[in-house]
């Protein structure tokens, strides 16, 4: 694993990658399962892949132990800049073509997360007032 300063766009920058595929690269690098991260973090493994696949992010006093778990700064986590990991060796640069799908698509995932958690919200609303019918 490799850390340095990020120096305009990269693999895990803010426009390219989510927090979640920032933490996730990070704890591959680290050589960490999702298992092992949550276990020395004390959390449970679903909240590891809750914060991998967007759905939440870590309060603070555990978003400093992550950054310090996986080696990297805790503002690389969460935007890209700083110290963190150096993406993946392509044989060449990204086209702009490849770039906007993949921003589409975590744009999407994020999205999708979103609505996720409304549709929790409104299901529950439903039961409440199925319950309240009755």
């Amino acid at each position: 694993m490799t850390t340095e300063v990020q120096e305009g766009p990269g693999w895990y920058d803010g426009d390219t990658a989510t927090f979640g595929d920032r933490m996730t690269g990070a704890r591959e690098a680290a050589g960490l399962s999702q298992t092992e991260l949550a276990r020395r973090m004390g959390v449970k493994v679903k909240t590891v892949r809750a914060w991998e696949n967007d759905q939440s992010e870590p309060r603070a006093n555990k978003l400093q132990m992550l950054a310090g778990m996986l080696g990297v700064s805790i503002m690389w986590l969460l935007t890209g800049q700083g110290d963190g990991l150096d993406g993946p060796e392509t044989p060449e640069p990204l086209s702009d073509d490849l770039l906007a799908l993949l921003g589409d698509l975590r744009s999407m995932k994020v999205e999708q997360a979103r609505l996720a958690e409304r549709m929790g919200r409104l299901e529950k609303r439903l039961r409440l007032a199925m319950s309240n019918r009755v």
